[in-house]
């Protein structure tokens, strides 16, 4: 039985009734700390690491191995044994050309996700990939990245990847496969394909969608079908119905004021999400005389955009659409009234809503989400061109698509055809539909009626399981081949490493089956550009777009469109009872990257939880219910059932359940296998999205989850702090009221003298944070911080360096959100300092709080001086020493640590001295901006600046002297080098809380932190 520590059970009708009477303004970080019981605190004792260091939770070791690795040794326990062991330096005979050794190089490529590109510069130590960062000149990118590219490094020395090509369970040989399929071929050929099907997920990339389209010319029979699991056919049917033809739209945050999002993850999910980060936050940051933009968002689920925006409203996915036309009556768009029950209870918030739009005609921009119906896409398409978006925050283009199509509609046509005896030959270009399918279609079923499948997937998984022929797939940072950002601007994908495991690309998979069958990826890439841009300074061409990352002038042009009848009939009765609602994971996705430990321990934006997916549900919906957090839950869905452990989320809609998709799997390496339960069990055809009639039976028993937030204990000190524009107007250095600060000479530290020389330090601004957590997951690839599993993280012990906590204020059904990343605030009066016996944390003359980890001999003594929690103690050997392909990539330039080490941010010293070394060869000064640490490079929003704060001119240093600039707890004389920029936000006064004349955030508002 396992003595991981949970938290208390807590009543929700008293939290409550706390929130709405008390008056308390404080934001708070969980449900437990407003409860404050008693039986609270002792658990949050009981967490800290003084306590939790005599104590061992009863896992047996196969289970503690299979939570903490991406293999069988990713990561292992703490034993007698903790020197790494012995190992021999192999120089090279002969020092390969162009290559210095220690000196990374970088690589511009791009990573394919759901079909679109992420542009990326890709870092090279000696020929291994071992980071990557965001290309700015690729316009999805800018320069930023998030988790899911952040973790694609360790995707690729994952040794739990498909090694062998499997025929009938035997190992076979590529030459075996061509031969095999020459024969298919040639029996296809006679038919015209008739009995030939391609089943792939979105395809933007110009070499394959031609290699495809030439296959299908010579076998005019076959059919090519597509099946993301989070399509974007509500999208497509809702231009459809809007123009009367495809379009793509495109939006631009960049040149809006005011913006409404409908059930949209903007921030989180789809090809533009970086950009749109990126120009969210510019249109946020506040100037005399301009208001930061104003955004709205109505959703069932909290998202990182609704998070962030300065109004929110928490109603059912199904209620979206009445909302909305709605509002499109109100600014005159749709004639048929919309009288129901949701939207008189929030007609003063759609009231307000549209005098605010209308009032900036131009410079307004509606964006519709995924999950909503066609119905709520066409509306916001009416409702942007009646406000004047088009071609100001809004653009449309030909589909950057190639061939797009319904795909829930085309797998339905492709298992008619398998029932129909249609199919002979299925070749499946990734994905792994046995999973992700529609469960009332039964794909698994009708897969094996096939008499010929062929997989190409990274993971031996459920649809390879099921499958004659399994081809392992190589990673993007291992193959050539081409991709379409969002706005269609094509990035050549270039390898930087020989396949590790003898991977195929899916170029070669479909050249299997046409004239060239031997062809290399190579090739196939470089004679599609030959024939598109012809011979004549082919070479030079091909070098610039390998070089920049980009291909010039492939950005799909804008179309002028013209909104038609976009009503699509009257507004479905509303449903009763329960709703179910189903969301992509932030991090694993679709399940995609369930393997990844790095993204499975990596906290949730908005929960903070790891390793598990939920069932969030709303307070309100738990009080009705009788839920509480932990608690396992039957849901009975469409007449299937799954069980799930509940997350009592504030912020979730009423009467409506999330599930997040990518878990639970069977097969597919054994961290994927090892937590969470299936969600597309109850995910039909008819409720992609969502649906109602959802049943919810509470059992017995519990669920242990792993959550961060609250492995601090709260005590009111003034952390994260915020205001409304108004206020700031009125007073710009709001935040610096917040707490007293002592002088710079009540102190028992000896002064040092920073004026000369270097002097590092950071801001982060958190009116541009959304919480999105790529800062975290480049933080762990940068500085090969270990992974620790399930239940050392319940335990308080996890390895991150930088945290991003989370804080609610207000109501307990639509709170206010606020985020805050906390890195090593490397204080000048630092108290870590003081209390180590072995002097292990010192100063330096540039003002950074170093760690000599050999002089580390764990007494945590630094740790508990520590005010702001930053500090982390490995109390196992979590880092993997034996896995061969895991060595290849971590960073050369960090330790890697043993276990009794303390660790915690160091600002990329590595980085630092880095430029140091290059400044001293070209005899001149670090120059601004020449060193970029890796939480800051990741943000998309770039909340985050490092830099040299004596050079008055350094960008760091302008913004510490923005009113707006403060520390926290700076009355403990600590004088940290890392500060912030308060936020401020721009809140309708309409809709404001009247006793708030801050415009719903008060004067200087400021959230509790944590304390020793």
């Amino acid at each position: 039985m396992s003595t991981t520590p949970t938290p208390p059970v807590i009543d929700l009708g008293e939290i409550r009734r706390r929130l709405r009477e008390d008056g308390s303004r404080d934001p708070w970080r969980s449900l437990e700390e407003v409860a404050g019981t008693d039986e609270f605190v002792r658990w949050l004792e009981a967490e800290y690491p003084r306590q939790a260091a005599g104590l061992q939770p009863g896992v047996e070791r196969r289970d503690f191995l299979k939570l903490m690795s991406a293999s069988l040794a990713l990561a292992g326990v703490g034993g007698a044994c903790t020197r790494q062991p012995e190992e021999h330096i192999v120089p090279y005979v002969k020092q390969p050309e162009g290559m210095i050794l220690g000196v990374p190089a970088y690589y511009a490529t791009a990573m394919p996700l759901d079909g679109f590109g992420v542009g990326l510069l890709a870092e090279s130590h000696e020929g291994r990939p071992t980071k990557v960062e965001g290309n700015p000149a690729h316009p999805s990118s800018l320069g930023g990245t998030d988790a899911a590219t952040q973790g694609s490094v360790l995707g690729l020395y994952d040794p739990d990847r498909s090694q062998v090509i499997l025929s009938a369970g035997q190992i076979r040989t590529w030459n075996g496969f061509l031969a095999e399929m020459a024969t298919v071929r040639q029996a296809q050929q006679q038919t015209g394909g008739a009995g030939f099907r391609i089943l792939s997920g979105t395809v933007t990339s110009p070499t394959l969608a031609g290699q495809i389209e030439e296959l299908l010319a010579a076998m005019p029979n076959a059919r090519w079908h597509q099946w993301q699991p989070v399509t974007r056919d509500n999208a497509q049917r809702g231009a459809q119905a809007a123009f009367g033809t495809d379009v793509s739209t495109h939006y631009r945050l960049a040149n809006a004021q005011v913006a409404l999002f409908l059930d949209a993850d903007v921030f989180g999910q789809g090809p533009a999400r970086l950009r749109l980060s990126r120009e969210w936050a510019q249109a946020r940051r506040p100037a005399k005389g301009k208001a930061p933009m104003r955004t709205y968002a109505i959703e069932s689920t909290l998202t990182t955009a609704g998070s962030v925006a300065d109004h929110r409203l928490a109603v059912r996915a199904a209620d979206v659409e009445a909302l909305a036309r709605a509002l499109a009556g109100r600014l005159g768009v749709a004639a048929r009234p919309i009288d129901t029950p949701v939207v008189k209870a929030h007609a003063a918030f759609l009231d307000t809503l549209a005098k605010d739009l209308a009032a900036h005609r131009g410079a307004a921009v509606v964006i519709p989400g995924d999950g909503q119906p066609p119905a709520v896409h066409a509306l916001a398409h009416a409702l942007n061109a009646a406000l004047g978006a088009v071609g100001q925050t809004v653009v449309y283009t030909e589909p950057v698509e190639a061939r797009p199509m319904n795909q829930l509609a085309s797998l339905r046509a492709l298992c008619a055809d398998i029932d129909a005896g249609r199919v002979d030959c299925l070749v499946i270009l990734g994905g792994n539909p046995v999973y992700t399918a529609p469960v009332d279609l039964d794909f698994a079923t009708r897969l094996q009626k096939i008499p010929l499948r062929v997989h190409l997937s990274p993971y031996d998984d459920e649809t390879s399981l099921l499958c004659q022929w399994h081809i392992p797939e190589a990673h993007y940072l291992e193959s050539w081949s081409d991709v379409r950002a969002d706005d269609g601007t094509v990035a050549l994908i270039q390898p930087l490493i020989a396949p590790l495991y003898n991977g195929r690309t899916a170029h070669e998979v479909i050249g299997a089956f046409g004239d060239a069958p031997a062809r290399s990826t190579y090739d196939a890439v470089k004679d599609h550009w030959k024939s598109v841009r012809g011979e004549t300074d082919f070479e030079t061409f091909w070098r610039q777009a390998l070089h920049d990352g980009v291909v010039p002038h492939t950005a799909a042009p804008a179309t002028a469109v013209g909104v038609g009848h976009w009503d699509t009939g009257a507004l479905p009765a509303p449903a009763e009872g329960l709703e179910l609602v189903f969301r992509n994971d932030p991090y694993v996705h679709d399940g995609a990257f369930s393997n990844n430990p790095w993204l499975r321990e990596l906290p949730r934006p908005l929960t903070k939880l790891t390793w598990d997916n939920v069932a969030l549900v709303a307070p309100a919906t738990a009080e009705k219910l009788g839920l509480a957090t932990e608690n396992l839950v039957e849901l009975s869905f469409e007449g299937r059932t799954i069980t799930a452990p509940v997350w009592v989320q504030p912020g979730q809609a009423p009467d409506s359940i999330a599930i997040q998709l990518g878990f639970g799997r069977t097969r597919g390496g054994q961290v994927a296998t090892g937590l969470g339960f299936n969600a597309y069990a109850v995910r039909t055809g008819d409720a992609i999205d969502f649906g109602a009639g959802l049943a919810v039976k509470k059992l017995k028993g519990k669920y242990v989850l792993a959550c961060t937030q609250s492995h601090q204990r709260m005590e009111g000190r003034p952390l994260v702090r915020y205001a409304s524009f108004d206020t700031w107007q009125r007073d710009p250095s709001f935040a610096q009221h917040a707490v007293h600060e002592p002088g710079p000479d009540m102190t028992m530290y000896p002064n040092y003298d920073y004026s000369r020389g270097n002097a590092w330090g950071m801001t982060i601004d958190l009116g541009s944070c959304t919480g999105c957590m790529a800062c975290v997951a480049a933080c762990v690839a940068e500085n090969n911080i270990a992974v620790v599993g399930k239940e050392m993280v319940a335990w308080g012990r996890e390895m991150h360096w930088l945290r991003i906590d989370r804080y609610f204020h207000g109501d307990l059904d639509q709170p206010e959100v606020l985020h805050q990343p906390v890195p090593c605030m490397h204080c000048e009066n630092a108290p870590c300092e003081v209390v180590c016996p072995v002097n292990a944390t010192v100063h330096s003359s540039e003002g950074l709080n170093d760690m000599v980890y050999n002089r580390c001999v764990g007494t945590r003594y630094c740790s508990n001086n520590c005010p702001y929690k930053v500090r982390r103690f490995n109390f196992f050997l979590f880092s993997d020493w034996t896995t061969e392909s895991l060595k290849m990539g971590r960073n050369p330039d960090v330790t890697v640590r043993s276990r009794g080490v303390m660790e915690k941010c160091t600002y990329c010293v590595q980085r630092i001295e880095e430029s140091r070394h290059a400044a001293i060869r070209e005899d001149r000064a670090i120059r601004d901006g020449e060193i970029v640490t890796a939480c800051q490079q990741a943000c998309p929003s770039d909340a985050i600046v490092f830099g040299n704060i004596n050079d008055p001119e350094s960008r760091v240093a302008k913004l510490k002297a923005d009113p707006r600039n403060y520390g926290i707890l700076t009355d403990l004389n600590t004088r940290p080098r890392t500060t912030y920029l308060a936020r401020v936000t721009n809140p309708n006064p309409a809709l404001a809380p009247a006793t708030d004349e801050g415009g719903g955030h008060g004067h200087g508002h400021a959230a509790p932190g944590a304390h020793s």
